[in-house]
């Protein structure tokens, strides 16, 4: 065995899951923030077309997705205001480079001032596997990350990384939630298969509300993830949805129906952003009888909390 390629499964690990049990059985967070740092408005700070939110829970503090371009992230927190150097973990929805892009960058730039930043980079199954007919983004990178000192965590199943903030792991399509283009391509042993982004993860926190589901772009479909988290973590309302759920080609009709599995699951707050779709948001909004000040669309700086619920930036009013 090489040398390079021991280093990378010493340094590529799988964890084991936690089997969902009695909800009273769990620590449910206390507080909760969370800021977008990338998606397409801004009214402050630079828009593109990526996803990136800073999860503040309980003292700790995790970055979800890195955006799209090299610097828009570690720019955007910067006209924030907002230290990024204190976060050493960071979790990766799935490979494609509107989620990863900054994430190199990040990495290098602030471990000059912690050298655990970023260090530890949660991923889902199948985030590493080749695509016959597209980058993986995440593949070409994930040598220099090892050899900057940072270590990959791979999840299959639901677990939960801190107290009350799971990780969903892979989310069975039960539903055809469709939304992934159909054209990628898996390289296997077996042959070519269809790239459906198997790894898609979504974070998830458990608190006194209900659940909060942040998401990247929700290639396993928003209503397959709640019935996930609701089968494997416990039955909850799932209070807030935020960040991108890939509605943007949504027909009126699948709108519809996911407007009221969103209901039944007890949603009355949603922050769309990324590939949700602006129009598919306020579809949403009518059927659900919701309102600007509950259902808004993601824009840079916005932010969510236990305490005060949603925050829309200015451009998003």
């Amino acid at each position: 065995m090489s040398k390079s390629l021991y280093l990378l499964l010493m340094l590529v690990s799988i964890v084991s899951p936690i089997s969902g049990v009695n909800a009273k059985e769990f620590t449910q967070a206390s507080t909760l923030k969370v800021t977008t740092l990338s998606t397409m408005l801004a009214s402050r700070g630079i828009g593109e077309w990526g996803y990136s939110a800073l999860i503040e829970v309980d003292g700790k503090k995790i970055l979800f997705d890195t955006g799209n371009r090299p610097e828009t992230v570690l720019q955007n927190a910067q006209t924030l205001g907002i230290d990024l150097s204190d976060v050493e973990d960071v979790i990766l929805s799935h490979n494609h480079g509107d989620h990863t892009g900054g994430l190199l960058t990040l990495r290098k730039t602030l471990r000059v001032q912690n050298p655990k930043a970023l260090s530890r980079i949660h991923v889902g199954k199948g985030i590493f596997a080749e695509r016959a007919n597209s980058r993986n983004s995440i593949l070409t990178m994930r040598d220099q990350l090892i050899k900057l000192g940072s270590e990959f965590i791979v999840y299959e199943k639901p677990t939960e990384i801190f107290p009350g903030v799971w990780l969903t792991g892979q989310v069975p399509r039960v539903h055809p939630e469709k939304n992934w283009s159909g054209k990628g391509q898996i390289v296997t042993q077996a042959g070519l298969v269809e790239d459906n982004i198997p790894e898609d993860l979504s974070l998830v926190i458990d608190t006194n509300q209900g659940f909060v589901l942040i998401s990247g772009c929700g290639h396993a479909g928003i209503i397959n993830t709640m019935e996930h988290i609701t089968a494997n973590i416990h039955p909850s309302k799932i209070a807030a949805a935020i960040g991108g759920f890939h509605l943007v080609s949504a027909t009126d009709e699948h709108l519809a129906w996911t407007a009221k599995k969103l209901q039944d699951f007890g949603v009355d707050q949603m922050i769309g952003a990324h590939c949700t779709g602006i129009d598919a948001l306020y579809t949403l909004r009518g059927h659900l009888a919701s309102d600007r000040k509950h259902m808004v669309v993601g824009s840079i700086g916005d932010q969510f909390t236990l305490k005060t619920g949603i925050k829309a930036g200015f451009i998003a009013h």
